[in-house]
């Protein structure tokens, strides 16, 4: 009973060592494209391309300003304590504008400062600002943000 053991225990490591010797594939290094592909994309229109030309003539589109009134809804926290002043870097604006946020029932006025990120991404408001709110300095808070 006690050899049947040994030469099963033999038997499967001889079968779990066997394919330690082959090379696994990578599977973060990109795949070569396939020789189609890159034919057609030789023959795309060379005009869809955006170069810094192109962006230079109006290629790009930006986000035309939103109208003075309400802008939506953002998550704030509490920005660079050491700038002074009332205001609120957000990525709803694009522009640097006037501006209130209201959180229950009160107000601020501030100076709306664009950054970069989707609309949806969350703000930073000036100490100043969050103090005036009565908003928690360690909190994540929703406030809404009106342009003026």
């Amino acid at each position: 009973m006690i050899c049947r053991m040994k030469y099963s225990v033999l038997l499967l490591t001889c079968v779990a060592v066997a394919g330690c010797d082959l090379a696994m594939p990578d599977i973060l290094k990109p795949k070569p494209e396939a020789a189609g592909s890159t034919a057609t994309a030789e023959t795309s229109d060379a005009s869809a391309v955006m170069t810094p030309e192109t962006l230079d003539e109006g290629g790009e589109t930006a986000r035309p300003e939103a109208a003075p009134g309400s802008l939506g809804r953002t998550v704030v926290s509490l920005g660079d304590a050491a700038e002074t002043g009332s205001w609120l870097k957000t990525p709803l604006v694009t522009t640097t504008r006037p501006g209130r946020v209201t959180y229950k029932g009160k107000w601020v006025a501030v100076t709306l400062i664009p950054i970069d990120g989707a609309s949806g991404a969350g703000s930073r408001m000036s100490l100043q600002a969050m103090h005036l709110l009565g908003l928690a300095l360690t909190e994540l808070t929703e406030v809404e943000v009106i342009a003026q």
